[in-house]
Protein backbone atom coordinates (compact mmCIF):
# COMPACT_ATOMS: atom_id res chain seq x y z
CA UNK A 1 0.00 0.00 0.00
CA UNK A 2 1.49 3.36 -1.11
CA UNK A 3 2.09 5.86 1.67
CA UNK A 4 1.13 9.51 0.92
CA UNK A 5 3.22 12.29 2.43
CA UNK A 6 1.45 15.61 3.04
CA UNK A 7 1.34 18.58 5.38
CA UNK A 8 -1.14 18.49 8.21
CA UNK A 9 -3.74 21.23 8.54
CA UNK A 10 -1.87 22.68 11.51
CA UNK A 11 1.39 22.83 9.59
CA UNK A 12 -0.33 24.51 6.64
CA UNK A 13 -1.90 27.13 8.89
CA UNK A 14 1.45 27.86 10.53
CA UNK A 15 3.13 28.37 7.13
CA UNK A 16 0.31 30.64 5.97
CA UNK A 17 0.59 32.62 9.17
CA UNK A 18 4.32 33.12 8.67
CA UNK A 19 3.75 34.23 5.08
CA UNK A 20 1.12 36.71 6.26
CA UNK A 21 3.43 38.22 8.86
CA UNK A 22 6.28 38.58 6.34
CA UNK A 23 3.92 40.19 3.81
CA UNK A 24 2.60 42.63 6.40
CA UNK A 25 6.15 43.71 7.20
CA UNK A 26 7.43 44.01 3.64
CA UNK A 27 4.51 45.25 1.54
CA UNK A 28 4.36 48.79 3.03
CA UNK A 29 8.05 49.28 2.30
CA UNK A 30 7.61 47.82 -1.18
CA UNK A 31 4.66 50.11 -1.92
CA UNK A 32 6.58 53.12 -0.61
CA UNK A 33 9.59 52.25 -2.76
CA UNK A 34 7.42 51.78 -5.83
CA UNK A 35 5.65 55.09 -5.21
CA UNK A 36 8.95 56.94 -4.90
CA UNK A 37 10.30 55.37 -8.09
CA UNK A 38 7.19 56.51 -9.95
CA UNK A 39 7.63 60.05 -8.63
CA UNK A 40 11.31 60.07 -9.62
CA UNK A 41 10.51 58.85 -13.14
CA UNK A 42 7.70 61.40 -13.49
CA UNK A 43 9.82 64.35 -12.36
CA UNK A 44 12.69 63.30 -14.63
CA UNK A 45 10.30 63.14 -17.59
CA UNK A 46 8.83 66.56 -16.81
CA UNK A 47 12.32 68.02 -16.47
CA UNK A 48 13.31 66.57 -19.84
CA UNK A 49 10.17 67.96 -21.51
CA UNK A 50 10.71 71.41 -19.99
CA UNK A 51 14.33 71.42 -21.08
CA UNK A 52 13.30 70.49 -24.62
CA UNK A 53 10.59 73.18 -24.67
CA UNK A 54 13.05 75.84 -23.53
CA UNK A 55 15.49 74.83 -26.25
CA UNK A 56 12.77 75.02 -28.90
CA UNK A 57 11.58 78.38 -27.62
CA UNK A 58 15.09 79.83 -27.79
CA UNK A 59 15.48 78.49 -31.32
CA UNK A 60 12.40 80.48 -32.35
CA UNK A 61 12.54 83.58 -30.12
CA UNK A 62 16.25 83.91 -29.44
CA UNK A 63 18.23 83.54 -26.20
CA UNK A 64 16.24 83.61 -22.96
CA UNK A 65 18.16 86.60 -21.56
CA UNK A 66 16.98 88.70 -24.54
CA UNK A 67 13.27 88.04 -23.99
CA UNK A 68 12.86 90.87 -21.47
CA UNK A 69 14.55 93.88 -23.05
CA UNK A 70 12.66 97.13 -22.35
CA UNK A 71 10.12 95.42 -20.09
CA UNK A 72 11.04 97.60 -17.13
CA UNK A 73 9.57 96.46 -13.82
CA UNK A 74 6.43 94.81 -15.24
CA UNK A 75 7.00 91.34 -13.78
CA UNK A 76 3.56 90.12 -14.80
CA UNK A 77 4.33 90.97 -18.39
CA UNK A 78 7.67 89.19 -18.45
CA UNK A 79 6.27 86.13 -16.67
CA UNK A 80 3.49 85.86 -19.25
CA UNK A 81 6.01 86.12 -22.09
CA UNK A 82 8.14 83.35 -20.60
CA UNK A 83 5.05 81.24 -19.95
CA UNK A 84 3.65 81.70 -23.46
CA UNK A 85 6.92 80.94 -25.23
CA UNK A 86 7.77 77.79 -23.28
CA UNK A 87 4.28 76.31 -23.08
CA UNK A 88 3.96 76.74 -26.83
CA UNK A 89 6.20 73.68 -27.06
CA UNK A 90 4.63 71.62 -24.28
CA UNK A 91 1.71 69.21 -24.47
CA UNK A 92 -0.84 70.03 -21.80
CA UNK A 93 -4.50 69.44 -21.09
CA UNK A 94 -5.42 72.76 -19.49
CA UNK A 95 -4.14 76.31 -19.44
CA UNK A 96 -4.96 77.67 -16.03
CA UNK A 97 -3.81 81.29 -16.08
CA UNK A 98 -5.76 83.82 -14.11
CA UNK A 99 -6.85 85.50 -17.34
CA UNK A 100 -9.02 82.56 -18.42
CA UNK A 101 -11.01 82.41 -15.17
CA UNK A 102 -9.58 79.05 -14.13
CA UNK A 103 -9.67 80.08 -10.46
CA UNK A 104 -6.42 78.30 -9.75
CA UNK A 105 -3.31 79.90 -8.31
CA UNK A 106 -0.13 77.90 -7.95
CA UNK A 107 0.64 79.02 -4.43
CA UNK A 108 1.82 77.37 -1.22
CA UNK A 109 3.91 77.90 1.90
CA UNK A 110 6.45 75.74 3.62
CA UNK A 111 6.49 74.63 7.27
CA UNK A 112 8.06 77.96 8.27
CA UNK A 113 5.19 79.90 6.73
CA UNK A 114 7.32 81.23 3.87
CA UNK A 115 5.82 81.40 0.42
CA UNK A 116 7.68 78.86 -1.70
CA UNK A 117 5.75 78.96 -4.93
CA UNK A 118 3.51 81.66 -6.31
CA UNK A 119 2.32 81.80 -9.89
CA UNK A 120 -0.90 82.64 -11.68
CA UNK A 121 0.51 81.22 -14.91
CA UNK A 122 -0.12 77.50 -14.64
CA UNK A 123 -0.74 74.54 -16.94
CA UNK A 124 -1.97 71.04 -16.25
CA UNK A 125 0.11 68.46 -18.08
CA UNK A 126 -1.55 65.45 -19.67
CA UNK A 127 -0.29 63.23 -16.84
CA UNK A 128 -2.06 65.39 -14.24
CA UNK A 129 0.96 67.35 -13.01
CA UNK A 130 0.75 71.12 -12.67
CA UNK A 131 3.52 73.48 -13.76
CA UNK A 132 3.62 77.11 -12.67
CA UNK A 133 5.88 79.96 -13.86
CA UNK A 134 7.16 83.06 -12.06
CA UNK A 135 9.79 85.39 -13.57
CA UNK A 136 11.57 88.04 -11.52
CA UNK A 137 14.60 90.30 -11.55
CA UNK A 138 17.37 89.58 -9.07
CA UNK A 139 20.00 92.20 -8.37
CA UNK A 140 22.16 89.53 -6.74
CA UNK A 141 22.70 87.82 -10.08
CA UNK A 142 21.90 90.94 -12.14
CA UNK A 143 19.51 89.05 -14.42
CA UNK A 144 16.00 87.69 -14.82
CA UNK A 145 15.31 84.27 -13.38
CA UNK A 146 12.22 82.18 -14.01
CA UNK A 147 11.18 79.76 -11.29
CA UNK A 148 9.23 76.78 -12.57
CA UNK A 149 7.18 74.95 -9.94
CA UNK A 150 6.14 71.37 -10.54
CA UNK A 151 3.47 69.57 -8.53
CA UNK A 152 3.67 66.03 -9.85
CA UNK A 153 0.23 65.00 -8.60
CA UNK A 154 -1.58 68.18 -9.50
CA UNK A 155 -2.14 69.47 -5.98
CA UNK A 156 -3.94 66.30 -4.90
CA UNK A 157 -1.27 64.81 -2.65
CA UNK A 158 0.72 66.01 0.33
CA UNK A 159 1.51 69.38 -1.27
CA UNK A 160 4.84 69.39 0.52
CA UNK A 161 8.28 70.38 -0.66
CA UNK A 162 10.39 67.44 -1.77
CA UNK A 163 7.49 64.98 -1.53
CA UNK A 164 5.29 65.97 -4.42
CA UNK A 165 6.34 69.43 -5.59
CA UNK A 166 9.68 70.67 -6.77
CA UNK A 167 11.30 73.67 -8.39
CA UNK A 168 13.54 74.26 -11.39
CA UNK A 169 14.65 77.60 -12.76
CA UNK A 170 15.98 79.33 -15.84
CA UNK A 171 18.99 81.59 -15.46
CA UNK A 172 20.11 83.71 -18.35
CA UNK A 173 23.75 82.76 -17.91
CA UNK A 174 23.20 79.01 -18.15
CA UNK A 175 21.12 79.01 -21.34
CA UNK A 176 19.25 75.98 -20.04
CA UNK A 177 16.81 74.86 -17.42
CA UNK A 178 18.81 74.35 -14.25
CA UNK A 179 18.26 72.13 -11.26
CA UNK A 180 21.46 72.66 -9.33
CA UNK A 181 23.98 70.87 -11.55
CA UNK A 182 26.98 73.14 -11.66
CA UNK A 183 25.91 74.62 -8.33
CA UNK A 184 26.82 71.55 -6.29
CA UNK A 185 30.15 69.83 -5.99
CA UNK A 186 30.94 66.20 -5.40
CA UNK A 187 30.95 65.51 -1.65
CA UNK A 188 28.45 68.36 -1.06
CA UNK A 189 26.19 67.21 1.77
CA UNK A 190 22.43 67.22 1.40
CA UNK A 191 21.53 69.52 4.25
CA UNK A 192 17.79 70.05 4.14
CA UNK A 193 14.49 69.93 2.35
CA UNK A 194 14.11 72.56 -0.33
CA UNK A 195 12.09 72.14 -3.52
CA UNK A 196 15.04 73.19 -5.71
CA UNK A 197 17.71 71.06 -4.08
CA UNK A 198 15.43 68.04 -3.80
CA UNK A 199 14.78 68.32 -7.53
CA UNK A 200 18.53 68.47 -8.02
CA UNK A 201 19.03 65.36 -5.92
CA UNK A 202 16.39 63.41 -7.85
CA UNK A 203 17.67 64.39 -11.29
CA UNK A 204 21.30 63.68 -10.39
CA UNK A 205 20.88 60.57 -8.25
CA UNK A 206 17.55 59.09 -9.29
CA UNK A 207 16.08 58.55 -5.83
CA UNK A 208 14.29 60.26 -2.93
CA UNK A 209 16.46 58.81 -0.19
CA UNK A 210 16.60 62.21 1.52
CA UNK A 211 13.18 61.24 2.90
CA UNK A 212 14.94 58.53 4.92
CA UNK A 213 17.12 61.02 6.79
CA UNK A 214 16.65 61.27 10.52
CA UNK A 215 16.32 64.45 12.58
CA UNK A 216 20.12 64.59 12.64
CA UNK A 217 20.22 64.74 8.83
CA UNK A 218 21.80 61.29 8.55
CA UNK A 219 20.79 58.00 6.96
CA UNK A 220 19.85 55.09 9.25
CA UNK A 221 23.46 53.89 8.94
CA UNK A 222 24.65 57.16 10.53
CA UNK A 223 26.10 58.69 7.36
CA UNK A 224 25.19 61.84 5.44
CA UNK A 225 23.96 61.83 1.87
CA UNK A 226 26.58 63.44 -0.36
CA UNK A 227 26.56 64.27 -4.04
CA UNK A 228 28.98 62.02 -5.91
CA UNK A 229 29.93 60.13 -2.73
CA UNK A 230 27.03 58.61 -0.81
CA UNK A 231 24.01 58.90 -3.09
CA UNK A 232 21.70 56.46 -1.33
CA UNK A 233 20.78 55.49 2.22
CA UNK A 234 21.17 51.80 1.33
Amino acid sequence: MKKTIAFTLAETLIVMGIIGVVAALTLPNLNSSTGEKEKVAKLQKIYSNLQDALGRAEAVYGPYEEWFINDGEDMDKITKRTFDRITEFLKYSKNCTISNNCNFTFDSTNSDGDNVRNSKYVIFLQDGATVGFSTFWTSHYNRYITDIYVDIDGNKGANEECKDYFKFNIRGDSKKLTHGIGLVRDNSTFTGYDSFWCATWIIVNGNMDYLKLGSDGKCPDGQYLQFGVKTSCK
